[in-house]
């Protein structure tokens, strides 16, 4: 077996809650024949993922040269519960969490805007729809309304999106 070329670009997805040191040992077969440590990667997610402090979060590792790029790509559903700016909790603690806040609409077009380019939507009123799918089943409403309604206000007309 020869060593990994370190001028290889290797690109590795880890899911982890943000704010928290990833488990050394979950990393380690996944980083150590990179020749990274995993307890420093572990470090650097927590830190590249406070703001989503308690989310889970995807976290896309870029190696090159024993030198990780870390990159945060958030699901739909973690922005949604971030625009809902709940008071931070521990998750071991608490369970089956209601987010039961309320979103403003320009939130969404926001965080449709950040997911635009993983969406599957041809338009971006497509992508909007799909962010008030995912408020629906995170459980919050849109400037106080279902967001099943407001769906339904973009599909009769009565509500029109942005281009982008």
């Amino acid at each position: 077996e020869k060593m990994a070329n370190p001028q290889d670009i290797k690109i590795i997805y880890l899911r982890c809650f943000g704010g928290e040191a990833a488990g050394a040992s979950a990393l380690a077969p996944k980083v150590g024949p990179l020749g990274l440590s995993a307890k420093k990667i572990a470090d650097d997610v927590a830190k590249n993922t406070m703001n989503f402090k308690g989310l889970r979060v995807t976290v896309k590792l870029t190696v090159q040269n024993r030198q990780a790029q870390i990159e945060v790509v958030p699901s739909a559903a973690a922005l949604i519960i971030k625009a809902l700016n709940e008071p931070e909790r521990d998750r071991k603690k608490e369970k089956e969490i209601q987010h039961d806040g309320d979103v403003t609409m320009d939130a969404i077009y926001e965080i449709a805007r950040t997911m635009r380019p993983r969406s599957m939507a041809k338009a971006f009123s497509g992508t909007v729809k799909e962010m008030l799918g995912t408020a629906r089943s995170v459980g919050c409403t849109v400037d106080g309304e279902e967001p099943q309604d407001v769906i339904s206000s973009i599909n009769d007309g009565s509500l029109v999106c942005p281009e982008e």
